[in-house]
Formats: structure tokens, C-alpha cells, sequence
């Protein structure tokens, strides 16, 4: 398979140069020059496991990895239960959140630093990934890469802006995992890391990697996830299936889509976000309108400039008409977001996260008669205990515990950020 730029189609990689290099030279991300088809006894044989999972993966990653080691990887990356439990009628919800850190993104780092270790094996040079993190993605690529040799990791996130619980993760690892309080938003600590791809001068220096899900090894993961649950409920006999993506930087939804694309059967697609409505206005206005991020509730959707948004477009060519065709869209408050919360405990006893929340009112706003509903439970409700607390006050905040703190503070500036860096 061949990548290329969403900003032009002139620089042509193979998948071991996209995951390596994280962004394409100009800034772009990397997209495949055209979408290959799935087997379909692979859809129909009832089995998603390792093995079906790396011959999906292979479309994309050829012969970079082989498939006796590709399926290695994947026997690692999966290696944790993703349960569908029923939280209303003809609705349920995919727990992700079952790996080390309790978040859906144990997956795409689980899987992106195998792929390095094994790149980076076969290199003498060290690796060094950046990531920007509004919570969860810096926690799984924390607990994924740790200890990994020839890597080097850097997390960004935005002072006070996450959890208690999400900072403890990623800053309580030390070794080779360094993590940067940045006095800013998410979209601060994501232009900072995007300014570092673009410094020809420090790429001289250092190579770079990126743990977002611009990263091609991080982001075509999250498709597994779909033929997981559509795998599961084709053997309960339910089809016509909906998915409800709670979505900040759109990674989780453009995988589904690129899923759909390869063969995967899917009915519609609902992108569910918070008051960071950029996408939504898009698919109102058909035109695109970054803007600085919110703090809410389900903070980890607080980005106002997705960077998957170019890979949607170029899955649909441009054309608006045919992404409002298979998304619908929907913007929550954080009292709707509480409501929910409270409605779903009081029915059914289920304790839901923000996150899946809102993307339990994006089913109930445009879920089809006769279709099976699907939230993407994106994380643990541990994880977000003082917002699970408004609604349930009996449920128990994790204990802190004692481990020594490894961060540093930085300003939101470029030259603070790679004075740090280099040192």
C-alpha cells in the first residue's frame, strides 16, 4: 500500500515511512492512494480474532510486517475483553476500556509501539514520539511505549484540563516516558507538536514520531473495534447496525468509516461531540470553521480543530453531500451530559461515562426503527469519578496513591517547548 499527503499527492510512502514519520513533510496526514477490499469470508466466518484482525491490518501495512509477525502484534494488542452490554432497547453499549488504562485508545498504542519496536529494531537511531493529549490518548501511549527500546516519548496536555486520574497515568511511569504540563488548551499542545514535524532544523537532530491518531500505526487500529462488535451481534442475529462515536479529534469515527469502506456492513454513523461543535457546524453550514476548544465534562472531546477532518474529506472526495449521506452529527451540553448519565443509572443501574453519554444521546436522536444501536464506551467511568459523582455521589474516587510524580511545566510557546526537548 501506498500513503500519500492530504495536502497533495506528491509524496508517496510506504506504511513503514507514514508510522516512522507520523506526519507527511508538509504537514499533511497520510491516507492510503486508494482503499482496498475485505474478503468476505472474513466478514461471514462468525471468528474476529488475531488472525482475521492482522489479514485486515495487512491490507494497508503489505509486506512491511510479516504476517506471522503482524499476527504477534495483534495477539498483544487484543488482548483484553471488548463486551457489548445492552443499556437500553435495541441499544448497547462497546466497552473499550478494558486494557491497562482503562481507555479505548489502548488499542492504537498497544499496536503502534509493537509496530515501532519492531521498525525500530531493525534501526540503530532512537525513535522520538510526540504526542498532544486532551486525557486518554497520553496515558495508553504512556503505558504502550513503556520500556519500549530505541523510543523515546514526550506528552503534551493542558494544565488542569484533564483528570486527576489521566495526569497520574501518564506522569507516574518515568524511564523513558516524559510528560509536559503545558499552560494551554489541547489545541495548544497539538499546534506545538505539529510545529516540531514541521522544524527541518530539530528533525535534524532527533527523529521524530507521532502518537496521535494523525499517525497512521496509531489511528488504522481503531477499525478492529468495529468488526469486533459487528462480529458479535451478527452472532445474536442483530444487523442493520448504527454506530454513535463520541469523537474530539476523530480518529475513532474515520477508522469506522474507513472499516465501512473496506466491506465492513454499516447503516450510519453519528458523530457525537460536546460543545466543541466544529464538525457539526460543518455538516450544517458545509463549511469548515476551526475555533478555539471548551472545557466540559467529557474532556477528552475538547478539540476545535479535529485533524482527522482532512481524512474524511478525502475519503469522500470532497464532497458534503456525501458525508452528510452516512454521518449525522450531534452537540451535547454538559447538563444534557449529566442528564443522560442520571437517566441511564436510574433505568438500568449502568454507570456510563460523559463520553458515552453523549454518544448515548446521538442514538436516541438518530437512531433508525429496527436498527441495533452501538456508543462506543470510550473510557472507564474511574477515569472521570468527580463528573460520576454528580449523578451517582456514592461512586468511589480511585485511590491517588503515593507514586513520585514526573512532569515538567512548560509555557505555550515553541521555544519553551523545544528548549525542554533537546535538553
Amino acid at each position: 500500500m501506498i500513503f500519500t499527503s492530504t495536502k497533495n499527492n506528491k509524496e508517496a510512502v510506504g506504511f513503514r515511512t507514514a508510522a516512522l514519520n507520523g506526519l507527511a513533510s508538509n504537514k499533511g496526514l497520510y491516507v492510503p492512494t486508494f482503499m482496498p477490499k475485505l474478503r468476505t469470508e472474513i466478514l461471514e466466518s462468525g471468528v474476529f480474532g488475531p488472525e482475521e484482525a492482522a489479514q485486515v491490518m495487512q491490507l494497508f501495512i503489505g509486506e512491511d510486517i510479516p504476517l506471522k509477525k503482524l499476527t504477534e502484534i495483534l495477539d498483544q494488542t487484543l488482548a483484553f475483553d471488548f463486551p457489548l452490554v445492552q443499556i437500553g432497547a435495541d441499544k448497547y453499549c462497546l466497552e473499550l476500556f478494558h486494557g491497562p488504562t482503562k481507555a479505548f485508545k489502548d488499542v492504537g498504542a498497544r499496536f503502534m509501539s509493537r509496530v515501532l519496536g519492531y521498525f525500530k529494531a531493525q534501526d540503530s537511531n532512537k525513535s522520538h514520539v510526540l504526542v498532544a493529549t486532551s486525557g486518554d490518548t497520553g496515558a495508553a501511549v504512556a503505558n504502550g511505549f513503556l520500556n519500549i527500546d530505541g523510543v523515546e516519548v514526550h506528552i503534551l496536555f493542558p494544565k488542569g484540563k484533564v483528570s486527576e486520574y489521566q495526569e497520574r497515568q501518564m506522569t507516574t511511569l518515568g524511564g523513558n516516558i516524559n510528560a509536559y504540563e503545558v499552560e494551554g488548551t489541547f489545541d495548544d499542545c497539538q499546534s506545538l507538536v505539529k510545529q516540531a514535524f514541521s522544524d527541518n532544523g530539530l528533525k535534524q537532530k532527533m527523529s521524530l514520531s507521532s502518537a496521535n491518531s494523525i499517525n497512521v500505526a496509531r489511528f488504522l487500529p481503531q477499525m478492529l473495534y468495529y468488526f469486533i462488535a459487528s462480529n458479535t451481534l451478527k452472532n445474536k442475529n442483530l444487523n442493520n447496525i448504527t454506530y454513535s462515536v463520541p469523537s474530539g479529534n476523530f480518529g475513532n469515527l474515520t477508522a469506522g468509516l474507513y472499516a465501512n469502506a473496506l466491506g465492513l456492513p454499516v447503516e450510519n454513523f453519528i458523530a457525537s461531540t460536546n460543545r466543541n461543535d466544529t464538525f457539526i457546524n460543518y455538516l450544517v453550514s458545509g463549511t469548515y470553521e476551526p475555533k478555539p476548544s471548551v472545557l466540559t465534562y467529557s474532556n477528552a472531546m475538547d478539540v476545535g480543530a479535529p485533524s482527522n477532518f482532512t481524512r474524511i474529506l478525502d475519503l469522500f472526495d470532497n464532497d458534503w453531500q456525501a458525508i452528510k449521506g452516512k454521518i449525522d452529527g450531534i452537540a451535547v451540553s454538559d447538563e444534557k451530559t449529566l442528564q443522560i448519565m442520571d437517566r441511564i443509572h436510574a433505568a438500568t443501574g449502568y454507570i456510563i461515562d460523559p463520553h458515552g453519554a453523549v454518544g448515548y444521546l446521538g442514538l436516541e436522536t438518530y437512531q433508525k426503527e429496527g436498527d441495533t444501536g452501538v456508543v462506543l464506551g470510550t473510557a472507564s467511568p474511574l477515569k472521570f469519578s468527580s463528573v460520576i459523582q454528580k449523578v451517582v455521589p456514592s461512586f468511589e474516587t480511585p485511590d491517588a496513591g503515593s507514586k513520585t510524580v514526573f512532569k515538567t511545566s512548560i509555557k505555550n510557546d515553541y521555544k519553551s517547548f523545544l528548549e525542554v526537548l533537546l535538553s
